[in-house]
């Protein structure tokens, strides 16, 4: 029986690149390009957990991703951290590999595509103060093993379904080295897979601000340009323990001043210096699309489709502010045609479901947006 029923897998992903039949008309899937409209970040399944073992595995099923398929959303963004997938000699860590196969066949059996997004390396973590990667000629080329590795494991799954994020916001002392990365690490994923979908942002934590600085090849099209959204940091990250705002417990408004100079006035003497260049700061959805522009030009002058891989707001922050700012993003990502995932499905800190696995039902009737 396990023997059919693992024959019957092989059969169902074969095809997936042939023919497929749909009423009088017929569509190769294996050619259709690869587009994401609405989406979520599986978060601390692969990527930023000490989960390992069983509890890995109960971490994230094929629940959950029934689940997200229900919720209306077409894909998931899909983290993976190099310390969970090989050893330091570069070595795979075949349970760890295993868990990425099944994830995407679940994905792909409940109509799901999938990015997946190499998040950290071990010589590069976005928050790092020392970051190898920039510097170290055998680190660099480690990275573009990494992708060559993962590349004979993910090639059987079809181009229109399965794509590839090569870094999680990159943060190099100048863009040039990121450019030249970028360009080093496509040109060894083009040897292997010449229409396969990568996805990229600008230097700096893909920030909407650098992307003017952002270089692509020229004249591959199989390219999805990536950024992400957390802003305003003050509402986004609200008390977040792993950032300066930690101590700060004051208000927080949205949409209109995020934080007026009366309000600032009353501060502790130690916070304010940690809030001040909020003070009289408007945000409202016309600032957000705004803000948008450099990303927004970059994808129109090079004719690439443009998606969001994460915005969010963490859970503790004032949740009217909160849901009327996810409102507005959604709103703004229906308008301007960007795909989107949101920072994330199961988490206590920004999830969709906590990690009891109850639902944040406001949120996620905002995020799901219209169908």
């Amino acid at each position: 029986m396990r023997v059919k029923i693992i024959l019957l897998r092989f059969v169902f992903l074969g095809l997936l690149g042939a023919i497929v039949i749909t009423g009088c008309s017929k569509k190769i899937v294996g050619l259709e390009q690869f587009e994401v409209k609405r989406g979520t970040n599986v978060a601390h399944w692969l990527s930023q957990s000490d989960r390992r073992g069983i509890q890995r595995e109960q971490f994230f099923t094929i629940t959950d991703v029934k689940k997200i398929a229900s919720m209306g959303f077409d894909h998931i963004r899909l983290p993976i951290d190099e310390e969970q997938m090989w050893d330091e000699n570069g070595n795979r860590h075949e349970d760890a590999f295993q868990l990425l196969d099944n994830g995407i066949t679940w994905c792909i059996e409940n109509n799901l595509k999938v990015i997946v997004d190499l998040h950290i390396l071990r010589s590069h973590h976005f928050n790092a103060k020392e970051k190898p990667l920039w510097t170290d000629p055998t680190e660099q080329e480690k990275f573009f093993d990494l992708w060559r590795d993962l590349s004979k494991s993910l090639k059987k799954f079809p181009n229109s379904l399965v794509a590839y994020e090569l870094m999680n916001e990159a943060v190099a002392d100048n863009h040039e080295s990121w450019n030249s990365l970028l360009a080093r690490a496509i040109t060894a994923i083009r040897e292997l897979e010449k229409e396969r979908t990568i996805i990229v942002g600008s230097n700096r934590w893909q920030g909407v601000e650098t992307f003017d600085a952002l270089r692509v090849p020229a004249n591959d099209k199989n390219i999805l340009l990536s950024f992400h959204f957390y802003k305003p940091f003050l509402l986004s990250h609200y008390a977040a323990r792993w950032t300066s705002l930690r101590d700060y417990k004051g208000p927080v408004h949205y949409p209109g001043v995020i934080l007026s100079e009366a309000e600032f006035e009353t501060l502790p003497e130690d916070i304010k210096k940690e809030v001040e260049e909020w003070v009289g700061a408007k945000f409202n959805k016309e600032v957000l699309l705004g803000m948008w522009q450099k990303p927004i030009q970059k994808a129109k002058s090079l004719g690439l489709p443009l998606y969001c891989g994460e915005f969010g707001v963490i859970s503790n922050a004032p949740k009217e502010e909160s849901l009327i700012w996810y409102r507005d993003m959604i709103q703004l990502f229906e308008e301007t045609g960007i795909g989107y995932a949101n920072w994330n499905y199961k988490s206590d800190n920004f999830g969709l479901l906590y990690n009891d696995a109850t639902e944040n039902k406001p949120l996620i009737s905002v995020v799901i947006g219209s169908n």
